[in-house]
């Protein structure tokens, strides 16, 4: 009698996965151990192993199908009940004698085989592998090896400069590099190959596993409602343009006459046993709800069709950013860049150009102010603070400074400043985070300072300044504004900040606004100081009047609390007493 044989629990709080891969097949004998299935689960992908000894009867699943606990996989019989094998027993050697030596020379040739299944030495590929959260890539700055070279595990073999740090990527491999596949200047992605190495890996056998064909997606009726805003939204200003529908429509929304299609091929061919079967994880079909995507409108990119979050959030920024510009002058690149993309006319038409690539901090600061500055509702409050007696104090005390190695500057004053101004108004220290409608307010003073070098804008950050005196912060401004200019800064040197400073005194200009560092809410900018006539007792006077620019997420911060905001640090300048009292 056939016995089932069921998904057993998988771990806490994992009650159920997506099938990666089917490992066995109707007539296959398994035993206790033997991987049946591959499962992704919301943490990772699980090898499910037999319970039990029998012949495998009937599979009851397939690749792509979501698996709870408690699902049959496959029935079987069990291998007591099972027809046994038929053994084949060769037929006897005509010498006997040759036994003894045969044994020895079969028992010496399957050593042998079995020590070259450990381990043997094959050309294979080293591969750039994961640098970090978020890093998908960067430039070669130095190959650290040549073809010939004898390299060990751990050693560094390449400099990558990325869009955060300069990183070194160590081997994971031992053995003679045959052949270098990179060179300086070149740009690498995560998994392209930096050589080849005749290394002593373990030999393994392959594995063919049959993917499945992906399935054309479906509208069911529900996809069809989804779809109706962005189709009218699309007709309406199309047509206006003499268009038909067809035409006014792009590829990635599906017309009428094709969701009507679509609708009968899925009458024809009968409801689908369980609608989640979509080769795609369950994180990536929870993104996809709460961005509002239909999942089975979206191509996948991986092995099989499978979809990634990465293929999804292309999807919805392709849908959206079509419908905010039907001329279609606006695209978006390949999946998973999410960036937008203007079309621009051939400038060499009318005169000669030169093309320089956009890479490193360039293009990681063109990224994320792009971000910021289409999330961010940006204000800009202007404000001058007179900073006469405040720059005879900072004389006064910068020999302190340069004794304990840092240089008394304004930034460095400004630092403090802004730190007491964070604990008053607590809103300037905070996140806002839109998916659950929540503000994060920050308990710690992480304060970021932009530092101009040769590679572009990077801005580091301070921690704790609340908690540190004047003194302190100009020598430790000193020390991480030279380590960014020596490419020494690490991605850990520029996460975590609540609020930024920036200074461009030292360059000039009277005010600027200043973008805010997504995902703070404000940002300080600092410009030259000067000598103006101020009206003081009745007659002017020359002051030194340093002007300050405030550009804030109008989303959580009033004008009214960034005018407050402004006053405080322009009389906590202008009366230093006020920080002993105040801050």
């Amino acid at each position: 009698m056939a016995q089932e044989f069921k998904l057993p629990e998988l771990g806490e709080n994992i009650e159920a996965g997506d099938v990666v891969r089917v490992a066995i097949t109707p007539g296959e004998s398994v035993k206790k151990g033997q991987t049946v299935v591959e499962l992704e689960t919301d943490k990772a992908v699980v090898e499910v192993p037999a319970e039990v000894d029998g012949v495998v009867e009937e599979v009851r699943v397939a690749n792509g199908q979501r698996l709870k606990v408690g699902d049959v996989l496959f029935t079987y019989a069990a291998a007591e009940t099972a027809a046994p094998p038929v053994e084949t027993r060769p037929e006897p050697a005509a010498n006997e004698a040759a036994k003894p030596e045969a044994k020895a020379t079969a028992k010496a040739a399957k050593a042998e085989k079995k020590s070259a299944a450990v381990a043997k030495a094959e050309i294979v590929e080293f591969k750039l592998p994961e640098l970090g959260e978020n890093i998908e890539a960067g430039d070669v700055v130095r190959v650290a090896v040549k073809s010939g070279d004898q390299i060990t595990a751990g050693q560094s073999v390449l400099e990558l400069e990325t869009d955060k740090a300069v990183v070194e990527v160590p081997s994971t491999l031992a053995g003679e590099v045959k052949e270098i596949k990179v060179a300086v200047g070149q740009r690498l992605k995560v998994g392209e190959v930096i050589f080849t190495i005749a290394a002593v890996v373990p030999a393994v056998e392959p594995v063919v596993v049959a993917e499945p064909e992906p399935e054309a997606p479906v509208a069911h009726a529900a996809d069809q409602d989804s779809m109706a805003m962005a189709r009218h939204t699309f007709r309406s200003a199309r047509t206006m343009e003499g268009k038909s529908e067809e035409q006014a429509l792009p590829p990635d929304i599906p017309s009428d006459a094709q969701l009507r299609a679509r609708a009968a091929a899925e009458t024809k061919r009968g409801p689908l046993k369980d609608q989640r079967n979509v080769p795609a994880a369950p994180i990536v079909r929870q993104l996809a709800r709460e961005i509002g995507v239909d999942i089975y409108m979206v191509k996948g990119s991986g092995p099989g069709g499978r979809i990634s979050e990465a293929d999804v959030k292309a999807f919805a920024k392709a849908t959206f950013t079509r419908m905010a510009d039907p001329a279609g002058n606006v695209q978006v690149s390949g999946t998973g860049a999410g960036k937008v993309v203007v079309k621009l006319p051939d400038f060499s038409r009318w005169g000669k150009i030169d093309k320089q690539p956009l890479r490193g901090v360039r293009r990681k600061t063109a990224e994320h102010l792009a971000v910021a500055w289409n999330v961010i509702p940006h204000v800009t409050q202007f404000d001058k603070a007179d900073v006469t007696d405040l720059e005879e104090l900072r004389k006064r005390f910068a020999p302190k400074a340069e004794a304990a190695g840092g240089k008394m500057t304004m930034t460095a004053i400004a630092l403090k400043v802004v730190a007491s101004a964070l604990k008053a108004f607590p809103q300037f220290n905070a996140s806002i985070d839109t998916a659950s409608e929540e503000i994060i307010y920050k308990k710690y003073v992480h304060i970021g300072v932009a530092v101009d070098t040769d590679r572009g804008l990077l801005v580091p950050v301070l921690r704790n300044v609340d908690k540190k005196n004047i003194i302190e912060l100009a020598v430790e401004l000193s020390a991480i504004s030279k380590k960014a200019r020596d490419k020494k800064l690490s991605a850990e040197d520029m996460e975590g900040g609540t609020f930024t400073i920036t200074n461009l005194g030292g360059v000039g200009g009277t005010a600027f606004t200043p973008i805010v560092n997504h995902p703070e809410v404000a940002i300080l900018g600092m410009s030259r100081s000067r000598l103006e006539p101020v009206w003081i007792n009745g007659k002017f006077e020359p002051r030194s009047m340093l002007p300050l620019s405030l550009s804030y997420d109008h989303r959580i911060i009033d004008g009214a609390d960034a005018a407050r905001f402004v006053r405080w640090i322009v009389d906590a300048l202008e009366q230093p007493f006020l920080l002993s009292v105040q801050g």
